[in-house]
């Protein structure tokens, strides 16, 4: 099930629900192929795509990926998939955006791109836990890391940061200027699926979930924050926020 909407000229929502992977992944392949064709064989610049994915539960494996970092089958999936980064799980609660972006036209390298898909996380995950934090005592945010792509979070401890574990993963794949794949946010998904697999490559690596650091509630349901994280990037996309520095942390 699919549909589509115009965020303005030059971006489009599409939404899709209990996606299975290798059709989804096929489509948003085809589609950017026949966007690169619009733009060298007709120098047409076709409407950037954003893909809101509610996957069917799997794992997929990235193109360098090592089959090593599974730690054991079960009844999910393993797919070989063309994007960037190790090994991940999608599935229902996660929130899935695939960024179908000719690169060129906004005038964003491809380390451009990274840092609008993690600080975009970041705003929406900051703001989620300053709007209804499910424990006012403990300071909690959400950053990226220079070293290991994807969006973590933070405890302040003492004037310490600790970083309690991961909660947004990222891997793109650009073919001719044009991005396709992108990220994945746990909101409220079964955070068990984990435990088969070294996240992202990382041996250790925990896994966290927004439902457990704000109430996800009538206030802030899962669509609410899709709708924040399809706004942000609507506004990156358009020039209305611009790159932070990135950190040396």
């Amino acid at each position: 099930m699919s549909d589509f909407s115009s965020i303005d000229d030059y971006l489009i929502q599409k939404s899709l629900i209990k996606a299975d992977y290798n059709p989804t992944h096929d489509a948003m392949l085809a589609r950017t192929l026949e966007r690169i064709a619009l733009k060298k064989e007709q120098a047409i610049r076709s409407p950037d795509e954003l893909w809101v994915v509610d996957h069917n539960d799997v794992y997929t494996l990235g193109q360098a990926g090592k089959e090593d970092h599974i730690l054991q089958k079960t009844a999910t999936p393993i797919i070989k998939t063309d994007r960037g980064g190790q090994v991940t799980w999608h599935g229902h609660g996660q929130l899935v955006v695939y960024w179908l972006f000719d690169l060129p036209s906004l005038d964003w390298s491809v380390r451009n791109l990274v840092s609008h898909a993690e600080q975009a996380i970041e705003d929406v995950v900051n703001d989620c836990i300053a709007q209804n934090p499910l424990q006012k005592s403990q300071t909690i945010t959400a950053k990226a890391r220079r070293d290991a792509p994807g969006v973590y979070l933070y405890s302040l401890v003492d004037d310490e940061e600790i970083m309690l574990g991961k909660i947004a993963s990222l891997g793109f794949k650009i073919k001719h200027g044009f991005s396709y794949h992108g990220i994945a946010l746990n909101l409220d998904c079964d955070l068990s699926a984990f435990n088969a697999i070294n996240p992202c490559g990382y041996a250790g690596m925990q896994m966290l979930r927004l439902a457990d650091f704000v109430k996800m509630d009538d206030k802030l349901s899962f669509d609410s924050v899709t709708q924040k994280l399809i706004d942000n990037i609507a506004r990156r996309h358009r020039g209305d926020i611009k790159l932070r520095p990135i950190s040396d942390s």
